[in-house]
């Protein structure tokens, strides 16, 4: 007897719970006593039998808990049952249809975005100008475009950018979001390069999108400098995928997370001077450095800005060899590796300390050289001197090798301090990477 009123309570507590809900029930009899009046309302026709209803109704639940009742109606009607009547007056022809009624009467308005709590909420709090109870999103990273500032941006003669065109209710869109978003950060810093996106099947959208033929969603097309004729991104959706592609197009050096390369801010012409400086003897170094200046006064009006800001930078690191000896050189590196492991540093900040970075590498590049030169050299003389070994006995064989091996050692041992005795101190701050690039 007991067991029977726990069960019972149980089952009034949980009624009680299901009962609970903020979504009004409509039906042909209370339909005119509730919408249309004092507050404006939501309202989905749906189906029992309708998976997508279905799958609509705990989000939809939400939605009724993120507004205030006595400003915001969320509704529904079972427009294949009690609602019959309901679905026939307003043309209801699949389920589930949404419709927005305006407070105080009006013709309603079809609900045409996403489903999600997020374009449901936003619609809502649009409309209804009653703020949800639901936190925001962050802000996207991607450029939002729309009829008002399209051309101005996608059409910028000075920009290239690359526009992903999507849907609000797009399942493909949403995979993409997040790998779009980090892309999106990864190029924020770049002034030139647009990572953009737009809302395609907006009703004000949709002329932009049919100009250059959308039909499905995600289209992506990458919009270049000086032309109005976008190409198609045809390529993967991954972060790597999207980065690559717009370091192909873009003329940029990025990295999957957002740093620059090990090339980022290097020229060529110049990357061989600072060689030749850095390995010439003290009395010819100032020669080196005119070389370097001269080259400098070449670039003039025909590089663009970011070009003469490195070749500043490789003059200015000379100067500073010359005034302060070689250790000037290791301990800006340590400075910069020092630096570049802050996590409080601007985007922009990040990248010009990864450029000068990449040109002080270019400095010893040719002294590396050099040492892992000898080292093949050794190893060359060494595999000679066996071979005639090989003529002379079993045993001078084995003296040989041995004295090869020990020159082999030695080699590749000063090839290691080479490079050791200049990145050691950046090792543990660039995950170990540096090594790899010189």
């Amino acid at each position: 007897m007991r067991f029977l009123s726990l069960l019972s309570a149980s089952l009034a507590v949980f009624t009680g719970v299901v009962a609970a809900s903020n979504v009004v029930d409509l039906d042909d009899k209370n339909f005119d006593s509730i919408i249309g009046k004092d507050r404006p309302a939501l309202v989905e026709f749906y189906a029992p039998w309708c998976g997508h209803c279905k799958n609509l109704a705990p989000v939809y639940e939400q939605l009724a808990d993120a507004f205030p009742s006595n400003k915001v109606i969320i509704a529904k009607t079972d427009a294949d049952g009690v609602g019959r009547g309901l679905g026939s007056r307003f043309g209801v022809q699949g389920f589930p249809t949404l419709k927005w009624f305006p407070a105080n009467g009006g013709e309603p308005v079809d609900y045409q975005s996403g489903r999600d709590l997020e374009s449901l909420a936003t619609f809502v709090a649009k409309e209804s100008n009653v703020k949800s109870k639901i936190k925001p999103p962050p802000p996207s990273a991607a450029l939002e475009l729309d009829s008002s500032n399209f051309d101005d941006i996608a059409l910028d003669n000075d920009k290239n950018v690359l526009v992903a065109f999507t849907a609000p209710w797009c399942g493909h869109c949403k995979n993409m979001k997040p790998a779009y978003e980090r892309v999106a950060s990864a190029f924020s810093s770049e002034s030139d390069c647009v990572v953009a996106q737009m809302d395609a099947d907006n009703a004000a959208n949709k002329p932009i999108a049919g100009r250059y033929g959308v039909k499905s969603f995600p289209t992506i097309k990458f919009f270049p400098k000086g032309s109005s004729q976008p190409i198609m991104y045809e390529s993967g959706r991954s972060e790597e995928q999207f980065i690559d592609f717009l370091n192909e197009h873009c003329g940029t050096s990025r990295t999957v997370g957002g740093l620059l390369s090990a090339t980022a801010g290097r020229v060529l012409g110049l990357d061989t001077i600072a060689s030749n400086f850095f390995t010439a003897p003290s009395p010819e170094r100032p020669a080196v450095l005119e070389k370097a200046k001269a080259y400098l006064g070449s670039l003039g009006a025909s590089a663009d800005k970011k070009t003469n800001a490195s070749a500043e930078y490789y003059v200015k690191a000379m100067e500073r060899i010359m005034s302060k000896g070689e250790s000037w050189l290791v301990k800006e590196q340590s400075r910069i590796a020092n630096l570049l492991g802050s996590t409080n540093l601007a985007p922009t900040k990040l990248d010009e300390l990864k450029i000068k970075a990449n040109i002080l590498t270019s400095f010893a590049a040719s002294k590396i050289e050099e040492a892992v030169d000898a080292a093949g050299s050794v190893a060359q003389d060494a595999t000679a001197s066996v071979k005639s070994a090989v003529y002379q006995g079993t045993a001078s064989v084995a003296s040989a090798a041995g004295q090869a091996t020990e020159g082999v050692k030695t080699a590749a041992g000063q090839a290691a301090e080479g490079v050791d005795a200049f990145v050691q101190m950046m090792e543990d701050k660039t995950g170990g990477k540096i090594k790899g690039e010189l």
